[in-house]
């Protein structure tokens, strides 16, 4: 070793001056020209209330120019098949490194994709099982379901000195179910709900949504096709006249003319309506497909999507259908047991893989669990399992809320796998609520200090004493501790349920008692989900708010999700004596320049498209001629930009008094999003403003049970508060609530809590406490009493 003669410490290195993330001027959605200054290899938390800007901050311009910067290192060919990121409006961002962005968006659901594709899981334990499984089936494309197998003979054409033609054959074997498909389920079609057979098809059999006799696309396609008598009532057709009602093949015929293709009516409803994902359609077509289809098991693979091959070939005695199928605890373990040198390095990297699950509280889950059916937080826990045992350095981690959906016991999990990855010398960015995680960092940046329009500026910047000691909303409710109430409201009745056995659900007897509010909890895995959505949501008068995300474009909006704009456009169209079609930016009120979407998109390729204000209508949206129509001296553009809270003033009285957009707003604005203005897009809103709006939509709905998952995610301190208002209100109106919470201060303000576990996946599944909060508390006998006795202060 080398050793040092000068006494005097050399002056700084160049390189090592650039500790921090410079932010100068940013300006994105509602950011007020923040400029801060972010240290690096450090945890910092961004908070702030729901709406305040934190998103902005740090997901659209940090990590959006870091992304950016990083595709425009690869070539234009590449970039292509990138998705384009404009440049964040920030004058100055500096010292970025390369961000990995782990966010809340839920995974796809596609019926094909699994915990264990989408981690690569799947594809390890496929060339194990082509090395050691027996019998020896083929390579790993034998085992996966998604993989269909193939056979094809011919003759082809070898150019090797003279042609010549040599006939040959083609196998490839695959491991997909021929029956599902690889998708574990079959659909049945309940035919009755298609058309009345009493009726021929003349007299209008069809009871499908929008095929009406007289149209030319659907009902007359079958009328006129020459196949099928339309005189005769569909149920005294003959065999083959049944064949070609039901199932014939597409075939081209003529009506009127007009060559159509006439195809039998199951593949077409399969086509037009089953083919879609369901959430995407609209109410009344969602509504006939859950009538009409059934999806039950397959028979052939028993859900396994497998072939009977792949099934066949085990380890050990477990097949690779098994594994699958195992909790990845279990599985983890079984894997460890695996002794063979030649495939060492292939069980290494799994067991690694597989114990990133249990480290980060996901080992209930298993990998054939359908991808689109974990929550948020799962869904954001599943990505970080490829980040933990990453060699990688002085990157830039960013995380959206990775406590949600969290139990207070696996919090503290969470918090020190964020200091794992910051102490390896990465800085770790995260927007977060609960205080447990604001208390571990580093540097702590609170936005503020409202949501919309009264935010985006920087309140605080500086460590947790600090924040405490600050007046900011979220200084001031940082210790905030919610109390047992002293009176607990009566049941009017009893829900009942008997032998639930959803997923890890153990033969669950409980009650679930009525006019009052019930929270449901539990470690995540427990099985709270199973047992509320699995026997509660689909019955009669129950609404369910799940934790789906919203679907919409930037054309939509809150006016336009919510149902508020039918009313507006009707009150406009009265006043002033024209169609309703007029006040709509997506039908015949739309500026022609722009098409209604009041800015005009420029695709530039591989490159990020540029957006400009529509010039003709100055991005209103509407042509000139509709914003002469004025209702209480308001044109429609000027409505749609006034927010929830103006709004419900301008339509409560006066000339402009329309009571249906009144309700709309009142309950818009008890969900605390006031703030909203009625025009913007819900591409702009954060997670926490959709499930808000999720949630006022639905509360207008006649059900006397209303079911909440999770409801305070994405809800800072201060709007948990406003929250538990909210449920008191919907309870005394006479509604039964019954909220699926990890949240102490939902707990504390239950009648009644249903607690499941006592640990998650088969350690769960069972109840393990009924009662009220103060006997939670006093019994301490589960992790969640002895949570809630804790933040109560017990």
């Amino acid at each position: 070793m080398a050793t040092r003669t000068d006494a005097q410490s050399p002056a700084p290195h160049p390189a090592d001056i650039h500790d921090v993330i410079r932010v100068h001027g940013a300006r994105v959605n509602n950011l007020k020209d923040v400029s801060i200054e972010i240290p690096k290899r450090r945890l910092t938390v961004f908070t702030g209330v729901s709406g305040s800007g934190k998103t902005s901050l740090v997901f659209n311009t940090i990590a959006a120019e870091s992304q950016r910067l990083i595709n425009e290192t690869y070539s234009a060919f590449v970039q292509g098949f990138m998705p384009t990121l404009a440049r964040p409006e920030v004058d100055v961002l500096d010292g970025l490194t390369t961000a990995i962005i782990v966010d809340q968006q839920r995974l796809g659901a596609d019926p094909r994709s699994t915990v264990g594709t989408v981690t690569d899981a799947n594809a390890m334990l496929r060339i194990l099982f082509s090395r050691l499984g027996k019998p020896h089936i083929g390579p790993p494309g034998a085992y996966a379901f998604n993989v269909p197998s193939v056979r094809a003979s011919g003759a082809i054409t070898v150019e090797r000195g003279a042609k010549k033609a040599v006939k040959a054959t083609f196998n490839r074997t695959g491991g997909m179910c021929t029956r599902c498909e690889g998708r574990g389920n079959v659909s049945d079609i309940d035919l009755t709900q298609l058309y009345d057979d009493s009726k021929s098809l003349a007299e209008g059999a069809f009871t499908i949504p929008g095929w009406k006799s007289d149209s030319f696309w659907t009902a007359r396609v079958y009328t006129e096709s020459g196949f099928l008598d339309p005189d005769k009532p569909i149920r005294e057709y003959t065999k083959k006249e049944m064949q070609d009602f039901l199932h014939r093949e597409p075939t081209k015929v003529k009506v009127e003319g007009v060559t159509l293709t006439y195809e039998g009516l199951v593949p077409r409803i399969q086509k037009s309506f089953l083919s879609k994902d369901k959430e995407a359609l609209q109410p009344h077509i969602r509504a006939f497909v859950e009538r009409a289809v059934t999806f039950t098991t397959c028979p052939e693979c028993e859900g396994t999507r497998l072939s009977e091959g792949a099934r066949s070939s085990k380890i050990n005695r477990i097949s690779i259908a098994d594994a699958c199928a195992m909790q990845t605890s279990d599985l983890a373990a079984w894997i460890r047991d695996l002794d063979e040198p030649s495939v060492a390095p292939l069980l290494t990297a799994l067991g690694q893989t597989l114990d990133s699950f249990v480290e980060i509280g996901l080992g209930y889950l298993a990998l054939d669990r359908p991808s689109g059916t974990l929550s948020g937080g799962e869904a954001q826990r599943v990505k970080m399992i490829r980040h933990l045992g990453s060699s990688l350095t002085d990157t830039t981690y960013v995380f959206d809320e990775p406590t949600a959906g969290l139990h207070p016991h696996d919090i503290q999990r969470m918090n020190n796998l964020l200091l794992r990855l910051r102490d390896k010398g990465n800085t770790v960015l995260v927007v977060e609520h609960k205080p447990e995680t604001i208390a571990i960092a580093d540097h702590i940046v609170d936005l503020g200090p409202g949501a919309g329009t009264a935010g985006g500026t920087v309140c605080f910047e500086g460590g947790v004493e600090g924040l405490r000691a600050g007046d900011t909303v979220t200084g001031r409710h940082f210790d905030d501790r919610a109390t047992l109430k002293d009176t607990l409201r009566k049941p009017t009745g009893s829900l009942e349920i008997r032998g639930a056995q959803a997923n890890n659900l153990r033969d669950v007897d409980v009650g679930i008692p009525l006019g009052v509010l019930t929270v449901v909890t539990g470690v995540a895995g427990s099985g709270k989900s199973s047992l509320i959505h699995g026997s509660v949501s689909g019955l009669d008068g129950v609404v369910s708010i799940d934790q789906g995300a919203i679907r919409g474009s930037r054309r939509s909006n809150p006016a336009t999700y919510t149902g508020l704009l039918d009313p507006i456009r009707k009150a406009f169209a009265r006043a002033n004596d024209v169609k309703p079609g007029l006040f709509s930016a997506n039908s015949e009120g739309a500026c022609p320049g722009c098409n209604g979407a009041g800015v005009i998109y420029s695709d530039l390729a591989m490159m990020a498209g540029v957006s400009t204000v529509c010039e003709e209508c100055e991005g209103k949206r509407f042509q000139a001629s509709v914003l002469e129509y004025h209702l209480g001296g308001r044109d429609i553009s000027e409505v749609l930009a006034m927010s929830v809270t103006e709004a419900e003033e301008f339509f409560g009285d006066g000339e402009a008094r329309t009571p249906a957009a009144h309700r709309v707003l009142g309950r818009l604005a008890d969900v605390g999003l006031g703030y909203l203005s009625l025009g913007q897009p819900l591409t702009t809103l954060s997670g926490g403003e959709r499930q808000r709006l999720k949630l006022a939509t639905h509360m207008g709905e006649k059900g006397g049970v209303l079911v909440l998952d999770e409801p305070t995610t994405g809800l800072h301190l201060a709007d948990v508060e406003q929250l538990l208002g909210l449920l008191d209100r919907l309870v005394d109106s006479g509604k039964s609530v019954i909220v699926i919470e990890h949240h102490q201060a939902v707990m504390a303000h239950a009648d009644w809590i249903v607690d499941l576990g006592p640990g998650a996946g088969h350690d769960g599944g069972r109840l393990v406490f009924e009662g009220t909060p103060a006997d939670l508390v006093a019994d301490r006998s589960t992790l969640t009493g002895q949570h809630l006795a804790a933040y109560v202060g017990a």
